[in-house]
Formats: C-alpha cells, structure tokens, sequence
C-alpha cells in the first residue's frame, strides 16, 4: 500500500489549507474502504503527535484537543482519498503532517504505532 499525502504549503495565521491523502496498490480483494485512516504531525524537535482518525465507513472520527473544531477529517472510499480540511490556522500548528491507514477499522486509532502504512508528509507553515 502506498499513500500519497499532498496539499501543505505556507499560510498566514488565521487562514485555511485542505490536505489530501490518496492511498492505491491495495492487494486483490481489499480496498481503502476496509480501512481506518488518520492524520498525525511532527512539528521540529518534537515527536510525532496524533491529529485526526476516521473509520472505515467515515461514520467515527476523533480529533485531539488542539485541533477539534478547527479541523475536519473526511474520506471519499470511491475515490481512495482522506482529506484534512483545517481552518483558523495557528503558528503552533507547523508541522510535517502525515497520513496513516489502519489495519485495525473498526474505531479512530489514536496511536502512532496503530497504524501500518505512512505517506511521505506534507509540509504547513503558519506564519504569524
């Protein structure tokens, strides 16, 4: 499986970016829809944290406290595609952000070490 994590970029405090995750290469028989998936970042020196997680069926999701009610996890199955839409943006939400797929479906995982698979990260800068 490989993911494919796009849409960071440079944004002033206050404003809005909308990331995308597109996930292919699932064996025979198996598709994103049979997933969990979820966002985590890692700003610089520190580890990586959890953001965001949906189930499978895009019907649970779970957000940390630093970003709920800013930020919206969604999932298209027809389209193998997560998106992390996020809005009121702050300097303290720099960071690399990574998109993760689950094996384990049924409820958001919070755990870094929950997930299986990784994109390679996408970049958001906030500047004040």
């Amino acid at each position: 499986v490989q993911l494919q994590a796009s849409g960071g970029g440079l944004v002033q405090a206050g404003g809005s970016l909308r990331l995308s995750c597109t996930a292919s290469g699932f064996a025979s028989g198996y598709s994103f829809s049979s997933y969990g998936m979820g966002w985590f970042r890692q700003a610089p020196g520190q580890e990586r944290e959890f953001v965001a997680a949906v189930i499978w069926a895009g019907t649970r999701k779970s957000y940390s406290d630093s970003v709920r009610g800013r930020f919206s996890i969604s999932r298209d199955n027809t389209e193998g595609t997560m998106i992390l839409e996020m809005k009121d943006l702050r300097p303290e939400d720099t960071a690399v952000y990574y998109c993760g797929l689950s094996l384990s479906n049924w409820y958001p995982r919070l755990e870094e070490y929950e997930y299986d698979y990784w994109g390679q990260g996408t970049l958001v800068t906030v500047s004040s």
